[in-house]
């Protein structure tokens, strides 16, 4: 009896091992299948898609081209006017919105969490907290919701996979938000496309017809799916799920011919902490172990001088946002990085460590080369505002901005993300014996030497030549 109780244990040890290693198995399985990055050709690609809704455009690129699913990611980028609403809605997968210009509201609401921030109407609550438009009723109920975040251009906001979403546009500019999407993340257990759950609205799937068979390729996310996740129930179980009557049932189902963002009828009001207390910065003794997932901060100015990581007075800036800057993005394996570079001025020959990057320009324009793990030249380029490129992971890269400057943002697939420099005191010459050098390439002792201590005062950074600004640029 005791020699059978033993071998039953350890058979349900075998099959419980078996079982969770089937999971990470598949994936890999999956990835390796999916993602061959086999790239003869990279491209700087402007949006595929382009959807107009009442209050402003949903532009989308396309994931299926070879070398964003050889990175695994996606991207978007939303167009909002003035006093319009992006409906709420939900993504499979971890993502990091970059605000491009303006600013907004923007609402992330995480599961489970308590709904903290009541709306009062006596005078003490409004001068302790900054409300927009009309205010609450003598005799209406209270609200009560999860925290709003003001965002402005530089800002970058962490949305979790699952997270609810929605953003307001008060200013009185557009409001544009620049979203990558990491689709290979271990959030996400669906295939490399992109999907979207929207909790309001959508478009009614006769007005999608025009959208067919215009920038639709193969594993796009059909159009046919851009409606609310309501439309799948019967409107009675709807109602009794709800307790609420079925014509209300019915309004929450309805796709609108408004689209995915809706232009407001009335001015918005909400209930925020003021600007100055709004998402501290961490100090240095935290370690993030203080912050749960309904506290945690998930926005990060990438615009602020004072915090950049690589600064030069002749070259430009670098600011780094990792998981020490922002303690929740080690729980998504994603980071981010924005640019600066002066006119004329250089990124250093490099290439990525840990991570896939997707570069999106902001302002100015540069000249990009691009060369694969074999050697091979993929990517000559100059590229200008709103275009996107990849960089795959080990594909060293070298940029030289243009005479207007150059500045970009750059999402990586890494939490703490590192890079190898060719060139500089920290580059890889400096810190090979100059022996090796002379033997490697067959140079003198005073040619390796020269490679050895060439912009020994720079890193990543390097100011213009002279030669580089009589250079023409293409």
């Amino acid at each position: 009896m005791a020699t059978k109780l033993v071998l039953a244990i350890l058979l349900c040890f075998a099959v419980s091992s078996l079982v969770s290693a089937q999971g990470p198995e598949r994936r890999r399985r999956f990835r390796e299948e999916a993602q061959q990055c086999r790239l003869d050709r990279l491209q700087a690609r402007p949006p595929s898609r382009r959807i107009e809704s009442e209050g402003g455009i949903s532009e989308i690129w396309d994931e299926s081209e070879e070398e964003f699913q050889c990175a695994g990611v996606a991207a978007m980028r939303s167009i909002i006017r003035p006093n319009s609403l992006t409906v709420p809605m939900f993504q499979s997968s971890p993502m990091l919105i970059y605000v491009e210009q303006g600013e907004g509201f923007m609402g992330l609401n995480f599961p489970g969490c308590a709904e903290t921030y009541e709306a009062q109407s006596s005078q003490s609550s409004r001068r302790s907290s900054r409300r927009l438009g009309r205010r609450v009723g003598a005799g209406k109920e209270e609200d009560q919701h999860q925290k709003v975040r003001r965002v402005r251009r530089g800002d970058m906001i962490v949305v979790p996979a699952g997270t609810v979403k929605w953003c307001h546009n008060d200013g009185g500019q557009d409001l544009v938000l620049v979203s990558f999407l990491d689709l290979n993340n271990e959030d996400n257990q669906l295939d490399l496309r992109i999907r979207a759950s929207f909790l309001a609205g959508g478009i009614p799937r006769e007005a999608l017809r025009q959208f067919r068979g215009s920038g639709e390729s193969r594993g796009s996310r059909s159009s046919e799916d851009l409606v609310n996740i309501f439309f799948g129930f019967d409107q009675e179980l709807l109602a009794e799920a709800y307790n609420i009557p079925s014509d209300l049932a019915r309004k929450i189902q309805e796709q609108r011919s408004s689209g995915l963002i809706v232009k407001c009828e009335e001015d918005m009001s909400f209930l925020t902490p003021e600007e100055e207390e709004e998402e501290p910065s961490a100090s240095p003794s935290s370690n993030g172990l203080e912050e749960t997932i309904c506290t945690a901060r998930v926005q990060h100015n990438m615009n602020t001088q004072k915090e950049a990581d690589v600064y030069s007075r002749e070259s430009g800036r670098i600011n780094i946002l990792n998981r020490l800057k922002l303690p929740i993005l080690k729980y998504m394996d994603m980071s981010a990085e924005k640019g600066h570079l002066f006119p004329n001025a250089q990124y250093n020959l490099h290439w990525s460590i840990t991570d896939h990057r997707l570069v999106y320009v902001v302002e100015g324009e540069a000249e990009i080369q691009i060369s694969d793990d074999y050697g091979n030249q993929v990517f000559k380029e100059r590229v200008s505002k709103g275009n996107m490129f990849v960089i795959p992971q080990f594909y060293a890269s070298l940029a030289q901005a243009g005479p207007e400057g150059f500045e970009w943002v750059t999402f990586k697939t890494s939490k703490q993300p590192m890079k190898s420099p060719v060139v500089g005191y920290t580059s890889l010459f400096r810190a090979l014996p100059q022996q090796v050098l002379e033997q490697s390439f067959q140079i003198t002792a005073g040619e390796a030497q020269q490679l050895k201590q060439t912009r020994s005062r720079h890193t990543f950074l390097f100011p213009p030549s002279s030669s580089s600004s009589r250079r023409r640029f293409p």
